[in-house]
């Protein structure tokens, strides 16, 4: 994968704790821990649109839909 370098700004005490985690191991570098902590917030948003998305279905309409047409081909499976 390619990266790219991008200058940010942070809050002094945020920094000092991400001192402290790469200090410890936890992470090999503060560009590590930043890559992770935003790849893991941007999986959570992701995952958060897509219940959103979902909580627009209507149940019944799916269901519908889901079983139209339903009875016309249970006569055809059962030729098989």
């Amino acid at each position: 994968m390619s990266t790219a370098k991008l200058a940010i700004s942070m809050d002094i005490r945020m920094l000092k704790r991400l001192d402290r985690l790469v200090k410890r191991r936890f992470y090999p570098s503060r560009s590590k821990a930043i890559q992770e902590a935003l790849e893991e917030k941007l999986t959570k948003i992701d995952k958060s649109r897509l219940l959103i998305e979902c909580e627009k279905l209507n149940p019944k309409e799916e269901i519908e839909l889901a079983e139209e047409g339903i009875g016309t081909e249970a006569g055809e499976w059962e030729k098989y």
